[in-house]
């Protein structure tokens, strides 16, 4: 009988680490072995993840175990290069970091390993050949989505736009003055314009398709009063007609079974609690405008995450990943 992969988590007490437990726990081909929290060290994973009462009862623990084939780092960014640092994790044991450490080329190779960055829909194929994965950021996921198209037939030619807005859950557990409910609710606000972290690695992305490109992109994060989600518009002058468009991204997309091009406009809850990305394509004069959604905490980050274990093991890609809207 097939053994199954045995994983452990550093970090996961967090949103993407529970959000990872929620996936794993009903993953057909996952066993986990250990969930590690120095704060929250042998308290019950239930205590922190409330909606995890009954579906299991480990423990959060405070050592690791070399009995794992993959690690899963859910830490702050910064922090998975000091857990690096400060611990021997064996050459044979995959890695799966959710931090920003790993995924510019300039910042891959970290104590003698080489992270590939995990965007299925751009770099399947290293990915199933690799060791260790830099999982993408949420609204570099979203926006990749919209982009990776056209940059693929050379036709970014020209400066792109980008406004997209993310839920609560995308800035982390951690309390702070625009975390709180009494100012999130029944507010939005613009943060990081124009120098997002974000934007190092769709850049990066975009060149590695279209080398030539050497255009801005102009990116407007903003801050929205809801808890999950993220909706990028983003929109370039192209000289493509509306169908030629749709047919462009729907062969791009034919081989990859998370992102659907919709004949509508998506919204958020297509896509809350599932891996999938949605994008709609509009023509208005000589402008392309590409709405995308994702999950900021699946699709965004522990589920696409799952999605590249799933490839670096072998298995079916969607496996453990066919997950319910919330619809309403």
């Amino acid at each position: 009988m097939k053994s199954k992969i045995k994983i452990g988590i550093a970090g996961g007490a967090g949103y993407t680490g529970g959000e990872l437990v929620r996936i794993l726990l009903n993953h057909p081909e996952a066993e986990i072995v250990f969930v590690h929290s120095k704060s929250n060290a042998g308290n019950p994973l239930s205590d922190v993840h409330t909606d995890l009462l009954g579906e299991t009862e480990m423990k959060f623990s405070s050592t690791f175990s070399d009995a794992i084939d993959v690690l899963f780092l859910c830490m702050g960014h910064g922090e998975s290069k000091k857990f690096l640092a400060e611990n021997d994790i064996s050459e044979k044991t995959k890695m799966i970091d959710l931090s920003q450490d790993f995924r510019l080329d300039s910042k891959q190779s970290a104590i003698g390993r080489k992270f590939i960055y995990g965007l299925p829909e751009l770099n399947r194929n290293a990915i199933k050949n690799a060791s260790n994965i830099a999982n993408p950021g949420c609204f570099a996921s979203a926006i990749q989505f919209a982009l990776l198209p056209l940059a693929e037939k050379k036709l970014l030619n020209d400066e792109v736009h980008v406004s997209a807005v993310t839920g609560s859950s995308g800035a982390g557990q951690a309390l702070s003055a625009t975390g709180h409910f009494t100012w999130r609710n029944n507010n939005i606000s613009i943060y990081k314009a124009f120098q997002h972290q974000h934007l190092a690695e769709i850049t990066q992305s975009v060149t590695q398709l279209q080398n030539n490109f050497a255009s801005e992109i102009n990116f407007i994060p903003y801050r929205g009063n809801f808890t999950r989600g993220i909706l990028a518009a983003v929109y370039v002058k192209s000289e493509l007609s509306l169908e030629e468009a749709k047919q462009l991204f729907k062969n791009y997309y034919k081989s990859h079974p998370f992102v659907t091009v919709s004949e509508k406009n998506p919204d958020i809850k297509q896509v809350v609690n599932t891996n999938k990305c949605i994008l709609s394509i509009e023509k208005h004069g000589n402008k392309l405008l590409i709405q995308s959604v994702i999950d900021n905490l699946t699709k965004g980050a522990s589920g696409q995450a799952v999605q590249n274990m799933n490839l670096l093991f072998g298995l079916d890609e969607t496996t453990g990943l066919k997950l319910k809207p919330s619809a309403f």
